[in-house]
């Protein structure tokens, strides 16, 4: 007697989105376009996201003052991990800090003003929880720490300043990993030197740094790396990309972070976090935004 064609077999069922709880991006690089912005969808991603439950965190070298002004239309909730880890806010109200000894702060202010004596174009910007202290005053080098920090004052003694300091970041206008990075690197032994950016170099505490803070939003909140998601691109990001399982470099990211990272993303210009995002949380699309 013949026997009856077996049933086709079921298609396997496509997976469904992971369990994310917390995504903390980068911006320069990473979250902001080719020209420096957010991208226009992003609004409408924060809004899916807070209706899931998931908090979306910045997580930049930028001053916090800087972040609260370029997130304003986002709404209360959101956590900005600022000055690269050091300075953790939500809603206005502290989270978690880790000052810098303002010996510290002085010396390296004078490596800074060494360099200068020497012929380098660089300049120091003392980060503290009040505002960012400058004593270069030019044009050109204004308009790049003001790219930065929104709260910014010229003062005659950035080593005189009456403020909690959490950083200090030094713009070069040249590569940084070649001039200023080498002259900071005795402080190596006893705290972070982070190159930050193609220009930028950031001295912090040892304790300090982007994974720190988010490893302790993570124990606050009862969220798991499993649930976390992180994109980022440059040095000062590696910390943070051991923290999550769905850690990603960008695709223009610095070698170091595609070695470092699990996933990969589209570039910054081709809109890559929120595409990775919609994709793997299986969001609207975005032009439907």
């Amino acid at each position: 007697m013949p026997t009856s064609p077996s049933a086709p077999a079921a298609p396997h069922p496509l997976p469904g989105p992971p369990d994310i709880r917390l995504i903390v991006t980068d911006m320069d690089g990473t979250l902001l376009d080719g020209t420096g912005r957010l991208p226009a969808a992003l609004w409408s991603v924060l809004a899916e996201l807070r209706s899931r439950g998931v908090l979306f965190s910045p997580a930049s070298g930028r001053q916090y003052a800087t972040l609260a002004r370029q997130f304003a239309d986002a709404g209360d909730g959101m956590v900005f991990i600022a000055e690269n880890g050091t300075y953790v806010v939500r809603d206005g109200v502290e989270l978690s800090s880790d000052p810098l000894d303002g010996a510290v702060a002085a010396r390296v202010v004078g490596t800074t003003r060494q360099l200068v004596a020497d012929g380098a174009d660089v300049g120091a910007v003392v980060c503290g929880k009040k505002s960012a202290y400058v004593e270069r005053t030019d044009a050109a080098f204004l308009a790049e720490a003001r790219k930065y920090y929104a709260l910014l004052r010229t003062v005659p003694d950035v080593t005189a300043v009456e403020d909690e300091i959490i950083k200090v970041a030094v713009f070069d206008f040249g590569p940084a990993e070649r001039t200023t990075a080498p002259a900071l690197k005795p402080f190596t032994a006893t705290h972070q030197v982070v190159v930050s950016g193609e220009h930028w170099v950031d001295i912090m505490n040892l304790t300090a740094d982007k994974g720190a803070a988010i490893r302790r939003l993570q124990q606050d909140l009862g969220i798991t790396p499993a649930q976390t998601m992180v994109f980022g691109d440059y040095l000062n990001d590696l910390g943070m990309l051991d923290t999550a399982e769905w850690s990603f470099a960008m695709a223009n990211a610095h070698p170091d972070v595609l070695g470092r990272a699990r996933h990969v993303a589209p570039s910054h210009t081709e809109n890559g976090v929120l595409r990775t995002i919609t994709d793997l949380l299986h969001l609207p699309p975005l032009d439907s935004h």
